[in-house]
């Protein structure tokens, strides 16, 4: 079976596609609109957007336009970072729903445990608020599984102390040099599958002259590479592009990094992305 059919099998019994479309940096209007459509187009069931993002609106129409049934496709979106209240996290919810056009949504998350403007400030009371407006959502129905981005193993905790429900996932920044281990065998021990935002390092790993000389070896991209690693740490990536192209290359990482080259991969060290 190709990658793009498998499957995560959340703790639920839902589903989760191995292989997302990121839409985050994806203008709203005819980019997103577009980069969704080509998509759904070329094999995708799973498209991750984020309030954060401006761009359900077009995510969602994009999904409805497609002519493909709304219970194949799986989709994602996120409660904005800086919501961190019970009240907050509902209306929050229902704009998303509003702003797609769907009665329910697949997957929704914290989208950090932190505001953006405030990376670092303690928002444990918040984050716990937040999450049990989102188990109450999701007992309703209005949400298929419930989980956090962002959150290393301490966040985690902190939900589990004061909650009823796992999370069912983790969004996490992660690609070859960026060390999330202790996050990775975390999440194994409590059942929380992994997605992997920023699967080729925001772009700044397509350049790198060891994964280009192990791409050339297997007869791929560098970008196949870098997905393909992240499949094969168990985690689902999501690689956002709006050029059909690449869109259909990003798919085809039906290969094996052999062990070898994935050691020689994970010598390579270096997070390009600056929040500040």
């Amino acid at each position: 079976m190709k990658v793009l059919d498998q499957v995560f099998v959340l703790k639920n019994g839902v589903k989760l596609p191995k292989i997302g479309l990121g839409t985050w940096q994806v203008k709203d209007g005819d980019e997103a609109y577009n980069s969704v459509r080509y998509a759904l187009k070329h094999g995708y069931r799973h498209i991750d957007t984020a309030e954060g993002y401006r761009n359900e609106e077009s995510v969602g129409r994009a999904v409805r336009d497609s002519g493909i049934p709304r219970e194949e496709i799986f989709v994602t979106s996120k409660l904005e970072s800086h919501i961190k209240t019970y009240e907050g996290a509902k209306q929050a919810f229902e704009n998303t729903l509003k702003a797609l056009e769907f009665e329910y949504l697949d997957l929704f998350l914290i989208h950090a445990p932190w505001p953006w403007s405030e990376i670092g400030k303690d928002c444990r009371e918040g984050n716990v608020q937040a999450w049990k407006a989102m188990e109450e959502l999701y007992r309703a129905g209005k949400i298929r599984a419930i989980g956090v981005s962002n959150f290393d193993p301490n966040d985690i905790e902190n939900i589990l102390k004061h909650c009823e429900i796992i999370p069912h996932v983790n969004q996490i920044g992660y690609f070859i040099g960026l060390d999330q281990k202790k996050t990775l065998e975390y999440c194994e021990t409590k059942g929380i599958v992994v997605e992997a935002y920023s699967p080729l390092g925001i772009g700044y790993l397509l350049s790198n002259p060891i994964i280009d000389e192990v791409a050339q070896k297997y007869a791929v991209s560098p970008a196949q590479i870098c997905i393909r690693y992240c499949i094969q740490k168990n985690t689902a990536p999501l690689p956002k592009s709006t050029h059909e192209a690449r869109i259909i290359q990003n798919t085809q990482v039906d290969f094996e990094i052999k062990p070898e080259d994935m050691a020689i991969l994970d010598e390579i060290k270096g997070d390009p992305r600056r929040w500040s």
